[in-house]
């Protein structure tokens, strides 16, 4: 028997979703890659750029255009389908118009048979992820949004570039609303094993004058610092979509901050929010509840607080 072939559709054939195909490609997470969009043309034309780059990969991946019906029997669909962010754009913002799109992809997905795992990227993150959920009535574990994965990314830059540290020694994530009301809980960073706010107490000459305020503020406008650059984010997300797709298929349980369905974890119900997961075979298996101060509990229900009420806002 051979070994079964890994297959992702990805909707959306813009800077992110060609991105997330890349790094999926590069890291050899996928044997069968399809582009659905409503620009066929686009579609094809990013599959094809694509599809040249295999000549030289020292694996074979097909890379082509499909259909709605390619989601049947796809292990993983990636929802990057969406309008671009413009420079002073809030994630939030993009809510009506991300909707409109999101009712037309639903309308080709319902009715459909959905066995894999639905990963969504559009933004904003949250609200998109838990509409796709309904309108697509799919258990929590397998339809959730990266949520806080890429501001954990440039958490951890950004504490590496000022402590001077090696980022991969740095354990930091985001939590809450993947956008400008996130919070970080820093009791919770460490610093292989020690915590960060024990390292700025015994060394308060080095670390001791870090400005926590500030960090927070530059984690939250990170993206928006890309976005006045260069028009759009697409790198580091691609690289974190491919993270979690590398543990689901390698049923690695890494935890990785995510944004899933709530249901009482956290004292939140019935919104996705960023947390740390365990992320396995069946996409979501166990969401991780830390300890936070009272300061930071009060952060994130505030985040949580953002999200509900962008969700009832949807008609």
């Amino acid at each position: 028997m051979g070994l079964k072939l890994r297959k992702i559709v990805i909707i959306g054939a813009g800077h992110v979703g060609t991105m997330c195909g890349l790094s999926l490609m590069y890291r050899g997470e996928v044997d069968e890659l399809v582009y659905i969009d409503i620009d066929r043309e686009k579609a094809y034309s990013q599959a094809l750029d694509l599809d040249d780059a295999v000549s030289l990969f020292p694996h074979q991946i097909t890379v082509r255009t499909g259909d709605y019906g390619d989601v049947e029997d796809a292990d993983v669909i990636v929802m990057a389908a969406g309008v671009s962010r413009l420079p002073g754009q809030t994630r939030l913002d993009m809510l009506d118009d991300s909707i409109r799109i999101m009712k037309e992809v639903a309308s080709h997905m319902q009715g459909l048979h959905i066995p894999g795992i639905l990963i969504s990227i559009s933004n904003p993150a949250d609200i998109v992820a838990d509409y796709l959920r309904k309108q697509l009535d799919l258990p929590k574990n397998r339809c959730f949004s990266t949520g806080t994965s890429l501001d954990s990314c440039r958490l951890r830059r950004i504490l590496s570039q000022k402590m001077h540290l090696d980022r991969s020694s740095i354990q930091a994530f985001v939590m809450g609303e993947h956008g400008d009301s996130q919070m970080i809980p820093f009791s919770a960073v460490h610093i292989s094993g020690k915590p960060l706010l024990q390292w700025m107490k015994d060394d308060t000459v080095r670390y001791g004058k870090l400005d926590l305020v500030q960090i927070e503020e530059e984690t939250a406008n990170a993206g928006h610092e890309v976005i006045e650059g260069k028009g759009s984010t697409e790198f580091g997300i691609g690289i974190a979509l491919s993270e979690i797709v590398r543990s689901i298929f390698h049923d690695s349980k890494k935890v990785l901050p995510v944004s899933p369905l709530l249901e009482g974890e956290y004292g939140q119900y019935g919104i996705h929010a960023g947390v740390p997961c365990i992320i396995g075979k069946d996409g979501i298996e166990q969401v991780i509840e830390i300890s936070l101060t009272d300061k930071e509990k009060e952060k994130f229900e505030n985040s949580c607080g953002v999200i509900r009420e962008y969700i009832s806002h949807i008609s």
